[in-house]
């Protein structure tokens, strides 16, 4: 049975984000043990509320390293909702530019968008070669709460990732998938139906 681990770092719907994962047949461990992290089969950073706080907890924990090195291994990361956000070289939440772990280009900044937060159901447009989409159709509906994403999509296709987009007044990076390294902006635990086969496509390939 594939081993997988949610890093425990002091933010995220830990609880929701184990049943959801476990749900798809394999081992859930939810905890701050690095080693653990580290050599899991699948490693799922979740997130919730400020970009800058989310960091901080990687940061107290020492996680950054591990995290990176998992990625430049070939080793399974997925990361969900800020657990997403923090990816990405940079984060500007008030005016406020905090640097998060860099693995994918660009930064994440506010939506554009006349109601915020973006909350609630929505659909996306995938690639045709994306892997966690695969099987599910273009009415899928995703369950998001966030005010800010990764917009800068040329950026993210330039480095050789597969993006999936939403948009809320504005287009946005809803799922990324780059080698190893894997990012949905949405709560696939929320998802229903949709976010299962998402998380059951990732376990798939661990």
């Amino acid at each position: 049975m594939k081993n997988v681990v949610i890093l425990d770092y002091g933010s995220g719907n830990l609880r929701s984000a184990e049943r959801a994962v476990a749900r798809t047949g394999v081992k859930v461990t939810v905890t701050d043990d690095l080693t653990a992290a580290a050599d899991a089969d699948g490693l799922v950073v979740p997130g919730v509320g400020a970009y800058a706080a989310c960091m901080a907890g990687i940061e107290k924990l020492g996680a950054r390293s591990v995290i990176a090195d998992r990625v430049a291994a070939g080793r399974p990361v997925l990361g969900i909702c800020v657990g997403m956000q923090i990816l990405f070289e940079t984060g500007v939440e008030h005016g406020v530019e905090t640097r998060g772990l860099g693995l994918l280009p660009g930064a994440v900044t506010k939506l554009a968008a006349q109601r915020i937060p973006h909350m609630g159901w929505n659909t996306v447009t995938a690639p045709g070669d994306s892997v966690l989409l695969h099987g599910l159709g273009p009415d899928a509906r995703f369950y998001f709460v966030h005010s800010y994403a990764a917009c800068d999509l040329p950026a993210l296709q330039a480095a050789g990732a597969r993006v999936t987009t939403a948009s809320h007044d504005q287009p946005f990076a809803a799922v990324v998938e780059h080698d190893a390294l894997s990012a949905a902006q949405f709560h696939p635990e929320k998802s229903s139906d949709a976010g299962y086969a998402l998380l059951r496509n990732w376990v798939s390939g661990l």
